[in-house]
């Protein structure tokens, strides 16, 4: 008797080769609706649903799969008790089930979607068949991914069936395939219950594995990278390495924070990175610029580092990027000529997000593992408007002045805490991060600014909580200061921004980020 295919299929993709392909092996094929339609306007040999189950197609299409003759031949095992059942009911075996689910990611992303449409691209009957064909994977084949049809194509013409470890596999993936279609329902449902920014009761979170890594943090860790499986166009995840040897766990969290920063700036911008901090950020007029300046700001740390730019790469910057030792460069993109240029480093990673939005920090969820769980905040998206600042001291800013530490209070925001910066209107010129007490990041940053202290400009990601970082600030030469503002202190180290004759402003925003 010969074998038999049921296929029904939103995504057509390689749909029509299969189908040919399982004829040519002896299949009798089975489709429904739009499927069955392509099928046999390509002149493919294939029985209509309701021919098989004498049933048909009933409540707009809702109940067309559901019947005892389609998922009796699924779901029945080659055993004698089974193959009884199946002749006194006049079912047949089905050997492979090809199925794969109304689109409801896509449906849901359209603009201005319907509730009542999203609900009626809820797959029902093709889940169905792909659970019970993976359940009874001992017996039947289940392809959910078009990417696996000519594999399985290659098994059946090279030793006429596939094997046991091989169906395996496929229903892992299947049952994969319906748990995160379950899971978009889910979220999507809850969403329309719960009020927005709400924590959800039932973390939900699938990623799909990109690469085994050559290791993590440390060589005796091992690690992989997953990519969120709803990060869209334009995010870091989703970009593409152009050359170069293959990333580590320290590059790609490296280049996220690179990439934060540089989203920090409608103007163009550059930072290098060494640890997740930066030891330059700078603006200028042309990539090549912002490079140059944000180098000078730390040429030290600066080597084996990961540098992000705003803007596309052009031949001028690739020539000085040439020059000197980095692990990685992230942008938008690379001009022909740029890539040309530095692929004399062959080492050298490039790697290109494009020009999406998603390098701008956007609403969501940040999480953090610790031992048996999750931790989950919103991120930290945006940061407050210099018009939404205070000036608490007797001397005031000019425009000027405002700009300058509008700068150094973007960048504070991506440097460990206890996190302090001293700039100038455009550059860094010192960064003291991660330092148990804020004197002593106040310190490090001074002391890396050096002469240039004076009349520069400093930012803190969180209260000072005593004066003494307003001295160490004042014997260097420190014009103004900003920071959120909010310590029991406060007006202790007003006093002492006055009596100094320091600008202070208060931004009501702290940006811790431990």
């Amino acid at each position: 008797m010969k074998r038999r295919a049921i296929i029904s299929v939103s995504d057509k993709t390689g749909i029509v080769n299969l189908a040919r392909e399982l004829v040519d092996l002896g299949f009798e094929l089975i489709s429904t609706g739009g499927t069955y339609k392509t099928l046999d306007e390509a002149n493919i040999s294939v029985n209509y649903i309701s021919e098989v189950t004498g049933f048909p197609e009933i409540l707009e299409g809702r109940v067309k799969t559901l019947h005892p003759l389609i998922h009796g031949g699924i779901l029945a095992r080659d055993c004698i008790e089974h193959i009884e059942q199946m002749e006194q009911n006049g079912i047949r075996f089905i050997d492979l089930v090809v199925v794969n689910l109304y689109p409801f990611r896509e449906t849901i992303a359209k603009p201005g979607v319907s509730f009542e449409e999203a609900i009626e691209n809820i797959d029902v009957g093709g889940p169905t068949m792909v659970r019970a064909a993976a359940k009874n994977h001992g017996r039947v084949t289940v392809i959910v991914n078009p990417e696996s049809y000519e594999e399985v194509i290659s098994v059946l013409r090279e030793t006429g069936t596939v094997s046991a470890g091989m169906r395996k596999r496929l229903a892992a993936e299947a049952f994969a395939h319906t748990a995160e279609y379950d899971r978009l329902i889910a979220g999507y449902l809850e969403r329309q219950l719960e009020p927005t920014g709400s924590f959800p009761e039932t973390l939900r979170i699938t990623a799909q594995k990109v690469q085994e890594l050559r290791y993590g943090e440390n060589p005796q860790q091992k690690a992989a990278f997953y990519i969120n499986s709803e990060a869209g166009e334009g995010s870091l995840a989703n970009g593409k390495q152009l050359q170069g040897k293959e990333l580590s766990y320290n590059n790609w969290v490296d280049m996220d924070a690179a990439w934060k920063i540089v989203h920090e700036f409608d103007s163009c911008a550059a930072t290098i990175i060494k640890h997740s901090n930066p030891c330059g950020v700078a603006l200028g007029k042309t990539p090549l610029e912002a490079y140059e300046i944000a180098y000078a700001a730390d040429p030290v740390s600066a080597y084996g580092g990961i540098i992000a730019f705003n803007r596309v790469v052009e031949t001028t910057c690739a020539e000085a990027l040439r020059d000197r030792f980095y692990e990685v460069i992230i942008a938008p993109e690379f001009s022909p000529e740029a890539r040309e240029i530095l692929t004399a480093k062959p080492n050298l990673r490039l790697f290109v997000v494009g020009r999406g939005d998603s390098g701008k920090t956007k609403a969501g969820w940040a999480f953090k593992s610790i031992d048996g769980g999750y931790l989950v905040q919103e991120v930290d998206h945006g940061t407050t408007s210099v018009t939404e600042w205070d000036v608490v001291t007797d001397h005031k800013p000019t425009e000027e002045d405002l700009q300058a530490l509008n700068f150094a209070w973007r960048v504070v925001k991506h440097v460990k805490s206890n996190a302090i910066v001293v700039t100038d209107s455009r550059r860094t010129l010192g960064v003291g991060a991660g330092q148990m007490n804020r004197v002593g990041s106040v310190k490090i940053a001074l002391d890396q600014a050096g002469e240039d202290s004076k009349g520069a400009y400093l930012a803190s990601d969180a209260f000072f909580p005593f004066p003494d970082s307003i001295e160490e600030a004042a014997r260097a030469g420190i014009r103004a200061i900003v920071q959120p503002g909010g310590s029991l202190k406060d007006a202790a180290v007003i006093e002492a921004a006055n009596r100094l004759n320091i600008i202070m402003v208060f931004t009501h925003r702290r940006h811790f980020q431990h």
